[in-house]
């Protein structure tokens, strides 16, 4: 066997164990994150919204490929540092260097794992990611359009009360077809020394608000004296449901990268554009976060001699936390305006790759 076979080798036995502990990796912290973030997620849509359980399910498997986006880097990183900590624990790196292979060429077969996942994380989030969001917002304005909605009734009320139980709104619809009501008259006595009376033709549920078609709008002081009258072909009214905010967020997440360069370029005043950029920039940044891991995490799994236990899931957490907390204080004040959107998204990948660059020379050069 030659020197080239037998460096084949060792790249098939390294990547055999670096692929087995990521798919392991990759499922444990998506498992993770669903049951704490994402649960949580589906409680306050259950909750506030009143989507349904089903419903909200079937929404958060919907962001599933945007959580693996996030753990692919997890799964790189813990699979390098657990692999390399295990084979220096058996001293099969030792026995790689008494060979002439040096950290170089041992870490070489994991480099380029992690620039195929940066690769695969990229595609997942240029292309699924995009879709999946999207899907789960019409689903979630479908699930919000069929609230309360009683198909096909006549002449009937439903009501809405306040904190003390007192009426707030009374609501009475001539009648409901293809979940658009019609002929509805909406008391509103929200606001104090004043009542507001709405008539419209036909309205329906959206994510702003109540949207009625050809209408009017009466305002009655307490002694019943109209103080002024509004009419309308087509108003939305904020009646306490305003999803706007929460959908907006995974505006950016609903366009691939060139997509959200074209909407920023065509759209100069819109609102939160700056977060609109940092999302841009992240979306090169975050896939690229795999290699940044596997810099830092590979002359920190090689254990000196003298350690005789394994620390590389320990240093997988530690990194992780530290990436994540980085991420968030960078992101906050990208956000903020105090620091620019590109280093805002791009942050954490220079700390880790300045100070992954810096402990690899020395692991690999030094000592």
């Amino acid at each position: 066997m030659n020197l080239k076979e037998e460096f084949k080798l060792v790249d098939k036995y390294i990547l055999k164990q670096v692929i087995e502990m990521f798919l392991m990796g990759v499922a444990v912290f998506t498992t993770i994150i669903f049951a704490s973030d994402t649960f949580i997620t589906l409680i306050k849509q259950i909750s506030l919204f009143g989507i349904p359980f089903n419903v909200a399910f079937i929404m958060i498997i919907l962001n599933l490929p945007q959580v693996i986006v996030m753990t692919i880097p997890m799964g790189v990183l813990l699979a390098t540092v657990m692999t390399l900590n295990n084979l220096s624990l058996k001293s099969e790196i030792t026995v790689m260097k008494a060979c002439g292979i040096g950290l170089n060429r041992i870490a070489r077969p994991i480099f380029l794992f992690a620039i195929l996942m940066s690769l695969c994380s990229f595609f997942v989030n240029e292309t699924i990611v995009p879709i999946t969001t999207r899907q789960s917002k019409d689903l979630a304005l479908w699930s919000l359009g069929q609230k309360n909605i009683p198909e096909g009734k006549q002449n009937f009320v439903f009501k809405e009360l306040k904190e003390d139980k007192l009426l707030k709104r009374l609501f009475y619809v001539g009648y409901c077809e293809n979940k658009t009501l019609h002929n509805i008259t909406v008391l509103d006595t929200s606001k104090d020394d004043t009542i507001q009376i709405l008539q419209a033709d036909e309205g329906k549920t959206s994510p702003e608000g109540w949207n009625f078609q050809k209408g009017a709008v009466y305002t009655v002081n307490d002694q019943g004296k109209v103080l002024n009258t509004t009419l309308f072909d087509s108003s939305i009214i904020q009646f306490g449901l305003d999803l706007s905010d929460e959908l907006n967020d995974n505006l950016a997440r609903e366009m691939n990268f060139t997509k959200l360069v074209k909407f920023l370029n065509k759209n100069k005043d819109i609102k939160d554009r700056n977060y609109l950029y940092i999302e841009l920039f992240d979306k090169l940044a975050l896939p690229l976060t795999t290699i940044a891991f596997v810099l830092i995490g590979v002359p920190l799994a090689i254990t000196p001699p003298r350690v005789r236990y394994n620390r590389g899931f320990l240093f997988s957490i530690f990194i992780i936390f530290a990436y994540y907390l980085i991420r968030a204080l960078s992101l906050s004040f990208g956000e903020e305006g105090n620091i620019p959107a590109f280093l805002a998204a791009w942050m954490p990948n220079i700390i880790l790759t300045i100070l992954g660059i810096w402990l690899y020379y020395r692991k690999a050069y030094k000592i």
